[in-house]
């Protein structure tokens, strides 16, 4: 029997302790968390993914209305069930166009609110094609951060994304494929003294007893695969072997983190070709701009284009250019939003200590919890953000007063 996983929204202590204590006569339904407002709602349907979300509408703050569309939107696979003591056609209207499943008029009855969660849990199943995410066999996943400008944040993104995944119980894998000046040995604290450039050294018949060997492993679980030591042995490594590894790899790993140099060179090029998602890296100045429009012009010439999701780092509201002056430029969304918060990043950087684990809580910790989201839903691609965009228009159209 497959679990209901419950997460139940509501201001009112009572009503939290009232429905929880109705869900418990039922065996497959299990609460996995509670909130009391719309902040908190979000924050805890990304971190605990329930099936089901029970969501007042009436809530301090992030109203229920808002909060459900950012759930419907961030955390597919997840169904909401708006609650409400209003029964009125146009509280039923607005649910439904904000992504809600059903709509329960309370008081809630137990037979009502059982049925409830039972049918859209099975009616989500059959829409989505899966159960529950955490239970799922999972392919593994080549995420590629890229980016045609140094300094852009390429390796904060990939070494703190690689973390958060590995906090999401997932078997992560990071590789330093910026062959010349790679640091994410510096930026995870580790002292390599093996590196890449001397795996290729082995010979042809590679294992992967070997390529584990060569594996540094961090306290987070990630473990990572160094750079070479020496800008000129980055001539040791070609294509082939970039290919090798992350076939080799990708049968052991539920996620391979590739870390890039700012070039379409063969190495990256392979990777790219290899990767399930490429995250390309945007930041708001116009050699930026320019450089990303670039890319997207020759991802989209490689084909690649419907695995690139676009990430604003550093992001910022007095840098003279708004973000959709970029997205109107490019012709292309924004999938995510990483804050400029140096006074937590650079520290962490220096002290070799991701701001994931060191900031858990810092606004730039939570933007690549949702850059993590992203990758792990698999969504945040343009078909994605363009549905999300339209449905935004629509709900301010029938919102609008006139």
């Amino acid at each position: 029997m497959e679990l209901i996983r419950v997460l139940i929204v509501d201001d009112n202590d009572d009503t939290r302790r009232n429905i929880c204590q109705m869900l418990s006569f039922d065996e497959q339904i299990v609460v996995v968390g509670e909130a009391n407002d719309g902040v908190e709602a979000v924050q805890k349907a990304q971190d605990l993914q329930p099936n089901v979300v029970l969501m007042d509408i009436n809530l301090p703050g992030l109203d229920g209305f808002s909060a459900t569309e950012k759930i419907t939107t961030d955390v597919p696979g997840t169904a909401v069930v708006v609650t409400s003591a209003q029964g009125e056609k146009e509280y039923l209207r607005k649910a439904m166009m904000v992504g809600a499943r059903d709509f329960l008029v309370k008081p809630l009855r137990k037979e009502d609110l059982i049925n409830t969660i039972k049918n859209v849990f099975k009616i989500e199943n059959k829409r989505t094609g899966q159960n529950d995410i955490k239970k799922m066999p999972r392919k593994s996943e080549v995420i590629t951060v890229f980016g045609t400008k140094g300094g852009v944040g390429k390796t904060t993104i990939a070494v703190n994304l690689a973390v958060y995944l590995a906090k999401c119980k997932q078997k992560v894998v990071l590789l330093d494929f910026d062959l010349q000046f790679g640091d994410i040995s510096i930026f995870l604290n580790l002292y390599p003294r093996r590196t890449i450039s001397e795996l290729t050294q082995e010979g042809d018949a590679w294992d992967m007893e070997l390529l584990e060997s060569y594996l540094l492993p961090h306290i987070s679980g990630v473990k990572a695969l160094p750079a070479p030591s020496r800008p000129e042995y980055a001539e040791l490594v070609m294509s082939g072997h970039i290919e090798e590894i992350i076939n080799l790899l990708k049968d052991h790993y539920d996620y391979i983190v590739i870390d890039t140099s700012p070039f379409f060179n063969d190495t990256n090029l392979t990777a790219l070709d290899l990767s399930t998602q490429i995250l390309l890296v945007l930041a708001m100045d116009l050699a930026t701009i320019k450089n990303v429009k670039l890319s997207l012009e020759l991802l989209e010439s490689l084909q690649h284009l419907n695995k690139t999701k676009l990430i604003l780092n550093r992001a910022s509201d007095d840098m003279g250019i708004t973000i959709a002056d970029a997205e109107e430029t490019l012709n292309f969304l924004v999938a995510g939003h990483i804050p400029s918060e140096g006074k937590i990043v650079v520290p962490a950087l220096n002290e070799g200590i991701p701001f994931v684990l060191s900031h858990p809580t810092a606004k730039v910790s939570k933007a690549i919890q949702e850059v993590g989201n992203l990758v792990l839903k698999d969504n945040g691609y343009q078909e994605d953000l363009r549905i999300k965009q339209n449905k935004n228009f629509f709900t301010r159209l029938f919102n609008r007063g006139d």
